[in-house]
C-alpha cells in the first residue's frame, strides 16, 4: 500500500520561516486537496516533497524509503511526481516525444518498443492520440495540462502532486481533466491537488490539508474544513480585520 509520511518539516529562507513543523500522512490511493491563502507555503512544501528543496529539519518517507535528501530525479524514480503551475512541456518537441522524456529520467538509455507502446497507451488513456505528432507549442492551455499529466503517468508514480491543474483551463476541458484525475486515482495512484478553485477541490477531494503561513492548521474532510473557524479566519481574517479593511477602503473612496 502507498504510504507517504511527512514528519515535522521545517524550511527557512534566511529569517523567513516558511514551513513550521508540518506533519501528515498519505495512506493508500487518497485524493487530497492542499489549500491555503497566498504565501501559505504550499509551493515550498511541494518543492520539498519532490526534492527541489531540502528541509532544514524533518523527514519525508515514501513507502518506507527516506526521500527528503534525494535529488528530484531520484524522488521521481522512487514514485513521487509533480506538475507545475506554469506548464513545462518541451514546446519544440511533439506530444509523443514529450512522453519519451520521462523514460530518460528513469535511466533508460534509448527509447525502445516498450516505451513507445507505453506512450501510446498513455495518449490513448488521455484521448490525445490524435495529437501525437503535434508540436507541444500548438496545444491549448488545457491540453498542456493533460500532457504534463501524461508525462507523470509515464513514470508510473505512486503519488502525484498537481499544482493548479485547472488554472487557465476552459470550463469544458476542465470537466475532462476532472474525469482523468478521477480515473488515475481509481487505478491506485494517490493524488494531492493544489488549487485556489474551491469548487474543484470540493468536487474531487475527500480530505483537505490547510496551510497558513507555514502552519498546517487543518487536516479533515472538506465539510469539516469549510466550517472550521480557524480556517475561516485564515482566509477571511477576523471581524476586526475585515472592519479595518472596510474602513480603509471607504477612506480611499472618500479621497
Amino acid at each position: 500500500m502507498i504510504e507517504l509520511s511527512v514528519s515535522r518539516l521545517n524550511k527557512r529562507f534566511g529569517g523567513n520561516h516558511v514551513l513550521k513543523d508540518v506533519s501528515f500522512n498519505v495512506n493508500g490511493a487518497e485524493m487530497i486537496g492542499l489549500i491555503g491563502p497566498n504565501g501559505a507555503g504550499k509551493t515550498t512544501l511541494t518543492n520539498v516533497l519532490d526534492g527541489a528543496l531540502k528541509p532544514n529539519s524533518g523527514t519525508v518517507y515514501l513507502n518506507g524509503k527516506r526521500i527528503d535528501q534525494l535529488p528530484s530525479f531520484e524522488v521521481a524514480k522512487s514514485g513521487l511526481g509533480r506538475t507545475f503551475q506554469v506548464t513545462r512541456s518541451f514546446r519544440r518537441m511533439t506530444v509523443l516525444e514529450n512522453l519519451y522524456v520521462p523514460a530518460l529520467a528513469l535511466g533508460k538509455s534509448r527509447i525502445g518498443i516498450e516505451v513507445k507502446e507505453q506512450a501510446l497507451e498513455v495518449l490513448g488513456f488521455l484521448t490525445m492520440d490524435h495529437l501525437r505528432n503535434e508540436y507541444a507549442r500548438a496545444l491549448s492551455g488545457g491540453q498542456q495540462k493533460l500532457l504534463e499529466l501524461g508525462r507523470l503517468l509515464m513514470l508510473d508514480p505512486d503519488i502525484i502532486i498537481l499544482d493548479e491543474p485547472f488554472a487557465g483551463v476552459h470550463p469544458k476541458l476542465m470537466e475532462v481533466i476532472y474525469e482523468y484525475i478521477r480515473r488515475v486515482n481509481e487505478q491506485g495512484t494517490a493524488i494531492i491537488i493544489i488549487s485556489h478553485q474551491m469548487d474543484s477541490i470540493f468536487a474531487l477531494c475527500k480530505r483537505l490539508l490547510v496551510l497558513n503561513y507555514g502552519d498546517l492548521i487543518a487536516d479533515d474532510t472538506p465539510e469539516a474544513v469549510k466550517n472550521d473557524s480557524v480556517v475561516i479566519e485564515a482566509y477571511l481574517g477576523t471581524t476586526e480585520d475585515r472592519s479595518r479593511t472596510g474602513q480603509q477602503d471607504a477612506a480611499g473612496e472618500a479621497q
